[in-house]
């Protein structure tokens, strides 16, 4: 089996898992009050739906933006909303910021996705998540405009 057809594949699985299980999770935990360094949620324009969608998403932080993976590169439903209207707002604490996202493809998904650990013990568990759970990823940054 070509190495395009398993990304497909596991990308297919990926998403049946993060659509009904581990979305709504992160959901729930953040609507009783319950936040983790993990998740961040990420609002896109639906290019359907013309709405604001919401996904938790990893990020890291600086003091212009924000740097997030799409784990299944640009099949992903808050990738291809990107792609059609790059105005995104994200969750920074108890904060939300507007930006505009931008694919990165020159990056290094699994460099960047080690800045996202905020310990070093949890750099080992951070990535192997990561790895477990892409498919073919790309960097997303996201430059603040607020």
């Amino acid at each position: 089996m070509s190495t395009a057809n398993q990304a497909l594949r596991k990308f297919r699985r990926e998403r049946i898992v993060g659509r009904y299980v581990a979305n709504p999770a992160v959901t729930l935990f953040r609507r009783i009050g319950v936040r983790t360094t993990f998740a961040t949620e990420l609002q896109t324009m639906g290019r359907k739906s013309g709405q604001w969608r919401s996904v938790p998403v990893s990020a890291g932080f600086d003091a212009t933006g924000a740097w997030v993976i799409s784990q299944h590169g640009h099949r992903s439903g808050w990738a291809l909303n990107v792609a059609d209207d790059p105005n995104v707002r994200i969750r920074q604490g108890h904060r939300w910021r507007s930006g505009t996202a931008h694919f990165v493809p020159d990056d290094d998904p699994l460099a960047r996705v080690r800045t996202f650990a905020t310990s070093a013990l949890l750099s080992p568990l951070v990535i192997a998540t990561f790895k477990a759970l892409q498919s073919d990823p790309i960097s997303v940054r996201i430059d603040f405009v607020d």
